[in-house]
């Protein structure tokens, strides 16, 4: 299955050097490069795009801002390029539901894996920016759990998979209503604010 991506980075070199890089995969095709989020928005609601990947500080509109549209539209699954002096954006962007994060001097191979699992639901989350990320979701796995019921407790695992609300109601033999009042419960009770939240705090083993 083809890929559709959209690359934004105010860097040219990156953008051109990512446009170069992914380009070397047959199942990945650079739609457009960018050089900011206005430009990105624009052009996923132009053209059919799959996974944007978004450099997070940009003029204009940065990558969060960015993925904020694409999320609230459904436009595009944003892959957020961080650098590990990104905290406070990677954590406004886990308030706002991304699940992917993927640092810019990754070596190819993971950047192109990582595309191709935020493009079927899944969530990237590298060990430093998970590091980065789970003081921030309200603790570990250990604590998730404790709070849920059996039910409660499958479906975190399978949203820590990236499975969709369908996917998860699918899989457990559900309606999507089921699931998404169980996911409520859960964000509840744990007082966090969205799925990827959810994810992030079950793939902590502490």
């Amino acid at each position: 299955m083809m890929i559709h991506i959209l690359i934004a980075d105010d860097d040219c070199i990156i953008r051109e050097g990512l446009r170069l890089l992914l380009s070397s995969q047959p199942d990945l095709h650079i739609v457009d490069a960018v050089e900011n989020g206005v430009q990105a928005v624009a052009k996923c609601r132009e053209q059919h795009i799959d996974v944007a990947l978004l450099d997070i500080r940009m003029p204009e509109k940065n990558g969060i801002e960015a993925a904020q549209i694409l999320l609230e539209e459904q436009l595009a699954r944003p892959l957020l390029l961080t650098t590990f002096d990104e905290e406070e954006f990677i954590l406004q962007a886990l308030r706002i539901g991304v699940g992917g994060y993927i640092l810019k001097n990754s070596p190819p191979e993971r950047i192109f894996n990582a595309i191709r699992t935020v493009h079927t639901g899944g969530n990237v989350f590298q060990a430093d920016i998970l590091q980065c990320l789970r003081g921030h979701a309200g603790g570990g796995r250990k604590q998730l759990l404790a709070q849920l019921t059996q039910r409660e407790q499958e479906i975190a695992k399978l949203i820590a998979q990236g499975l969709s609300n369908q996917e998860i109601a699918e899989t457990l033999y559900l309606s999507n209503g089921t699931v998404r009042n169980h996911i409520s419960m859960i964000l509840e009770k744990t007082g966090l604010e969205h799925r990827t939240q959810i994810a992030v705090k079950y793939l902590s083993d502490t």
